[in-house]
């Protein structure tokens, strides 16, 4: 099933932020940051687009990056280096507004 204009552009900004794919040390903070933004279903959403890319092991990662993240909170570091390289991609570090899908 196609994702909602909003969530097909906060996986295109992810795309942008990270044109090699997420690194996996960084979903723990990445996934930090999208739950300060987003509801639990569209970060699941996202996590199924983003392992759709092919490999199980991501898929595998991402599952668990997030379950991570609800048990613990990640280090500042690394959620302040997840939210530059973000930014460098156009991520709208505000609070996102779910009827547009431009920045």
């Amino acid at each position: 099933m196609p994702l909602p204009p909003f969530l097909a552009a906060v996986v295109g900004w992810l795309r942008a932020g990270y044109p090699e794919g997420v690194p996996e040390v960084d979903y723990i903070p990445l996934f930090a940051l999208l739950g300060s933004q987003l509801t639990e279903s569209e970060i699941g959403s996202i996590a199924d687009e983003l392992a759709d890319d092919g490999d199980p092991a991501t898929a595998e990662a991402i599952k668990k990056a997030i379950c991570t993240v609800t048990q613990q909170k990640p280090k500042e570091p690394d959620v302040a280096r997840v939210r530059a390289r973000l930014a460098a991609g156009g991520w709208p570090l505000a609070t996102p507004d779910r009827g547009s899908a431009g920045n």
